[in-house]
């Protein structure tokens, strides 16, 4: 990066930090440092919501998912309307009027301590694990650009993350997300139309998406009823909708956000804005992705977009047999060049004989270029046995790099940052938030002052960056970071999101039912995923299916019990 750049990214980071330091000045209490004092007007709570979803791993993994698979992943968002819907008219009345600080207060007013306890570990294991790898993202973009290991600029930027979140507090997390928001959607714009004007001259939007769509990716729309297909019609619309209620409605790193809220109204507001904006946004950042396939249609890709690893290779006694693989890739992509422009041509005229042709030989080059990459990959496995093979998330970043001018760089860079900084900030703020309110304050120290709780929430802050820390250190392994959180999610929300429904709509059904039907939920969620019965998606509605069935059950078998005695 140049001095440009480097002067861009930390203004951008620092202009961010001093303003949620300015705006968090004078808390005094833990109803400050948790909930901002329940005065956030709604615009400020959509864009917190929003900045708490999309995380630094949406602006890395998803242009490099759409770049190898597709738009396909957007209908993963399908049932996120639905869901906003359906929080606004039940969940976000009920914990106004309760005035809780979390959502599991409310399970003890309605069941019994044990499944609140139950609810916030399930809770506070998954968002801990996910909170590792949100602060894992970023780091990517320092291990590539400074060649360091991963793990030196892991270590980098949680330790900024920690120390900005342990002083600020949930009102520092909603102002600075309100200006991260703002940042990045203007960057996000300025990217993609830089992604246009870099193709080639006469190659406009419409002629690289005709170029991406002939390749396979513009496939958005799936309406297969498939249990083993990731991304479809029906799991975004079914599975998709269980899980975005279960994580806006349940995970206190959202409830979080609009709990501060001035009002129902605001609170409502903020919700439906994000539902209305989240799939126009994601399926945005996925379209940067398909454009910048066809910007490597007409030049020459990274066949493998890993630096770090590229530079393993390059050091080692295999780097002849690197250099032989890289010579046919280049001439392959000089081939692709050709046919593009002559594919572009053909659509042009409307020449189906030639469109056809164009399209056969594209493809095939595209398989051929498939194959060299297996090649280096085994290469790579030779040279480093510990090597990772998906480099998902590190497509945009080189791309970015690479090609963007001097400073524009610097501020794409910085938006990842935001980005992370967001999710990051108000994941580990909900993380003590639960430990304080739900364990600490419920069992360790009931009587404690303002000032106590509020130094608690502090060191609990802290506590649970150090554990995300470490679990960040391990992310490397878990492939596109992306589906690596949704599919942890999937694992825990469908049952947490069980025990909700229950208590909301299920009012024969008691605590003792529902505790023992969560528990026998996760066992079953878990052993399903590890047999690989079914997308990852449909768990969401086992969880919860089975959390409302197997309560009704118990509950059912617990009176006949006391019936026959």
């Amino acid at each position: 990066m140049s001095i440009i750049d480097w002067v861009v990214l930390f203004f951008t980071i620092l202009l961010i930090i001093a303003f949620g330091l300015y705006k968090s000045k004078g808390i005094k209490n833990i109803d400050d440092y948790i909930v901002g004092n329940r005065e956030m007007p709604w615009y400020n709570v959509g864009f917190s919501v929003m900045a708490t979803q999309a995380s630094a791993i949406t602006f890395l993994s998803a242009p490099g998912l759409a770049y190898s698979s597709g738009l396909s992943f957007v209908q993963f968002y399908f049932g996120l309307p639905l869901a906003m819907i359906v929080l606004c008219i039940t969940f976000v009345p009920i914990f106004h009027r309760l005035k809780v600080y979390t959502a599991y207060e409310f399970l003890e007013k309605r069941f019994d301590t044990n499944t609140r306890v139950l609810t916030a570990i399930l809770f506070l294991i998954q968002r801990g694990v996910s909170t590792g790898i949100t602060i894992f993202a970023p780091s990517i973009i320092l291990s590539s650009i400074l060649h360091l290991d991963v793990t030196y600029t892991t270590l980098i930027i949680g330790s900024l993350v920690i120390l900005y979140t342990t002083w600020g507090g949930t009102k520092a997390v909603s102002y600075t997300q309100l200006l991260q928001m703002s940042i990045i959607i203007g960057a996000l714009l300025i990217a993609g139309i830089m992604v246009i004007k870099l193709l080639p001259n006469q190659i406009g939007l419409n002629e690289a998406l005709h170029i991406a769509g002939k390749s396979g990716k513009t496939n958005a729309i799936d309406w297969s009823f498939d249990l083993n297909n990731q991304y479809t019609v029906w799991t975004g619309l079914i599975g998709g909708f269980f899980l975005q209620l279960s994580y806006f409605g349940t995970d206190q790193s959202q409830v979080g956000r609009y709990l501060t809220g001035s009002s129902i109204r605001d609170s409502r507001m903020g919700l439906l804005m994000n539902g209305l904006l989240k799939i126009p946004m994601q399926f945005s950042i996925l379209l940067i992705g398909i454009l910048v396939f066809a910007y490597y249609q007409f030049h020459t890709p990274p066949l493998f977009f890993n630096n770090v690893e590229i530079d393993k290779i390059e050091n080692s006694i295999y780097k002849e047999e690197y250099s032989q693989i890289m010579v046919k890739h280049e001439l392959i992509s000089q081939q692709k060049a050709v046919l593009a422009q002559q594919l572009t041509n053909a659509l042009k005229a409307n020449n189906e004989k030639l469109i056809e042709s164009s399209t056969i030989e594209l493809q095939h080059k595209n398989k051929e270029d498939s194959h060299l990459r297996k090649e280096l990959e085994l290469l790579l496995k030779k040279n480093n046995p510990n090597a990772e093979l998906n480099d998902n998330n590190y497509v945009f970043l080189s791309f970015v790099t690479s090609t963007f001018p001097k400073g524009l760089i610097g501020l794409l860079i910085a938006v990842i940052f935001l980005a992370s900084m967001g999710a990051t900030a108000s994941a580990i703020n909900s993380l003590s938030s639960t430990t304080v309110i739900d364990i600490y304050k419920r069992f360790v120290n009931k009587d404690g002052s303002d000032k106590g709780y509020l130094n608690a929430s502090r060191l609990f802050t802290f506590f649970w960056g150090i554990i995300s820390l470490l679990v960040a250190i391990y992310a490397s392994q878990l492939g596109n970071l992306l589906e690596a959180v949704n599919i942890l999610g999937s694992l825990f929300y469908g049952t947490i999101l069980g025990i909700f429904l229950v208590a909301f709509y299920f009012k024969s059904i008691g605590g003792k039912a529902a505790f023992w039907a969560a528990v026998i939920s996760e066992i079953i969620v878990f052993s399903i995923w590890k047999a690989d019965i079914m997308a990852y998606l449909w768990l969401n509605l086992l969880g919860c299916i089975s959390v409302i069935t197997i309560g009704f059950l118990l509950q059912l078998f617990s009176k006949s019990k006391i019936s026959a005695v």
